[in-house]
């Protein structure tokens, strides 16, 4: 009968190990007893990026990148996009079920009265240039929200982990106006409780003055939606450093400013600025080929195509093609909507591209998205960030509550010098 063990032979000294398996992995300490010797340190696995390596336990985001299949505790995000707002699916993230009518109105009561910021933030984002990086200012002042709940220190306590859940995921759309109305140099707006999530975000964001401003209902969707898509993505780099600062029991704001800035980088979350940056250099439908045969021979890269866990069409990719162009029906057009979907076209068809199994990724269309509403490219990932708070958070506070997690502390193949002599110093010198 076939056990659920992996055995091991060390070619070296001829030692045999049997390592205990379960879901498909080992246990990393299990290497330790393969020694050469008795005063070896034993074997470790070397693994850059964490590419075959799981942290963590988690019951939040399941994804099958083989099949194309992402699921937020256990439900289908095309599902979820479709019929579900975006605090709906954060309560979903956190808590693990669906609410309920009384701990929906509950929860967005909490979300909507904790969403306005201290004067003293909107004067520290003053204090910034105008063409400041819109994610270092983000991630500095979420980073300032700990010098004004001191109290989040104490993660103890239940109810108050909980306000700072609530205090976090409605003043990241605040925070994130008032970046965006800086770098535009447009007075502060400050959030209505009366609106919903997404339709106080874009108030916030665009009313040029004090009258009335409703933001079109499928504007609004579409950017729920997209708040949706992003809101989790299991251990990615951002999440991996929330739980890695996490892991040192710190407050809340101080971890997910870390996450921000493992946003902040061009392989996270501003990928969608180079597809942008990709479609403007190809121009028209026309150029398409020539750019397509150039990234054959090696001279471009293909942005916006394949993904480190996809190896199948990513399922919001295809959720966000089929918003933008409902979002094209009521902006008018975007250009390099055609740009993209000719793109699109030859990609798939090509056995370049289809042997390497790189298929349109969350970056492709998103980007277009937010250029018709007007965002400027340095605000995306900003946006990318006021939705993946919800994951961040739900992340956190698994990880507090997983008695297997510890401190973060990676080890290291060391290859400097082992033992060096250390010469007389300059003092020694000059006393002579």
């Amino acid at each position: 009968m076939p056990r659920n063990t992996l055995s091991v032979t060390d070619n070296r000294t001829g030692k045999e190990y049997e390592l205990s398996l379960s879901k498909g992995t080992i246990q990393a300490m299990d290497l330790r007893q393969i020694k050469e010797t008795d005063d070896d340190f034993g074997l470790m696995a070397y693994d850059p990026g964490f590419t075959n390596t799981a942290c963590c336990r988690s019951r939040i985001t399941y994804i099958d990148g083989e099949q194309g299949i992402l699921l937020y505790r256990g439900y289908p995000i095309e599902n979820l996009a479709q019929e579900y707002n975006f605090l709906q699916v954060a309560y979903l993230l956190f808590y693990g079920e669906l609410p309920t009518q009384e701990e929906y109105q509950e929860w967005t009561s909490q979300i909507s009265r904790h969403a306005i910021v201290h004067q003293n933030i909107r004067k520290l984002i003053d204090s910034f240039p105008h063409n400041a990086n819109p994610m270092g200012m983000v991630m500095s002042t979420v980073a300032a929200l700990s010098t004004y709940y001191p109290e989040a220190r104490d993660l103890k306590d239940h109810e108050n982990r909980r306000r700072q859940v609530y205090r976090l995921i409605a003043q990241m759309p605040t925070i994130a106006a008032c970046v965006h109305r800086h770098k535009e140099q447009l007075p502060y707006i400050p959030p209505n409780e009366e609106l919903s999530y997404t339709a106080n975000f874009l108030t916030m964001l665009f009313q040029t003055d004090h009258s009335s401003y409703v933001p079109h209902s499928v504007i609004e969707r579409a950017l729920d939606v997209l708040l949706v898509l992003h809101a989790d993505h299991e251990q990615n780099c951002s999440t991996n450093a929330m739980r890695s600062v996490a892991s040192s029991k710190p407050d809340p704001y101080s971890a997910a400013a870390a996450a921000i800035g493992a946003l902040a980088g061009p392989l996270h979350g501003g990928a969608n600025e180079d597809v942008l940056r990709m479609l403007r250099q190809i121009g028209s439908k026309d150029r398409v080929q020539a750019h397509v045969e150039r990234v054959r021979r090696g001279e471009l890269r293909l942005m916006g195509f394949g993904h480190r866990v996809y190896k199948n069409y990513d399922p919001r990719a295809k959720i966000i093609k089929a918003l933008a162009h409902d979002v094209f029906e009521v902006t008018g057009s975007n250009p390099l909507l055609d740009v993209a979907l000719e793109l699109e076209r030859i990609a798939l068809e090509d056995e370049y591209f289809v042997k390497r199994r790189l298929y349109p990724n969350v970056d492709f269309y998103s980007g277009l998205i937010y250029q018709v509403l007007g965002f400027p490219a340095s605000m995306f990932p900003v946006l990318f960030a006021v939705g993946r708070t919800a994951g961040w958070l739900a992340q956190w506070e698994e990880s507090r509550n997983d008695p297997d997690q510890k401190l973060a502390r990676p080890r290291q193949i060391y290859e400097g010098h082992t033992h060096r002599h250390v010469p007389a110093g300059l003092s020694a010198s000059v006393s002579k």
